[in-house]
């Protein structure tokens, strides 16, 4: 974070699952407060931290999803006006989307097939169909 005159302020750490691979900074609990979420890669989850409105975060929250997730994406994927969470998993070959619940908590994963590993995730109407799609660039398949 930066000061009004332009230095860095201190660090604060805040502890996320197992080598955290990606980040999101997305307002999920509907407070005008931008929130943290993670792809953790060995532990398997992505981590959710909201932000307080004071410049600093609650304690996280982990949910599961696939195999080594690497990349997240945290959009709204079924038009309910709630961000949610949607990762992808190199390590399973899938992705995991994550429906909000509201006030920043999401049902557990459900799980989508995709070609050979994974690398990123992105979420946008490709289409023109009034719909979010999800897109994966998977790595051993180069599609």
């Amino acid at each position: 974070m930066f000061s009004r005159y332009s230095t860095f302020l201190n660090e604060t750490i805040y502890s996320v699952g197992l080598q955290p691979y990606a980040v999101a900074i997305v307002d999920v609990n509907s407070d005008n407060q931008p929130d943290i979420v993670t792809a953790d890669s060995v532990s398997d989850t992505v981590t959710v931290l909201l932000n307080t409105g004071n410049g600093t975060f609650s304690s996280p929250t982990n949910y599961s999803v696939g195999v080594y997730p690497i990349s997240v994406a945290v959009v709204d994927v079924n038009n309910d006006n709630k961000h949610d969470i949607v990762t992808a998993n190199l390590g399973s070959n899938t992705i995991s989307v994550l429906f909000n619940t509201g006030s920043g908590t999401f049902s557990p994963q459900t799980t989508y097939s995709v070609s050979a590993n994974p690398q990123s995730v992105a979420v946008a109407d490709v289409n023109s169909d009034n719909k979010p799609d999800i897109v994966t660039a998977n790595e051993y398949s180069n599609t």
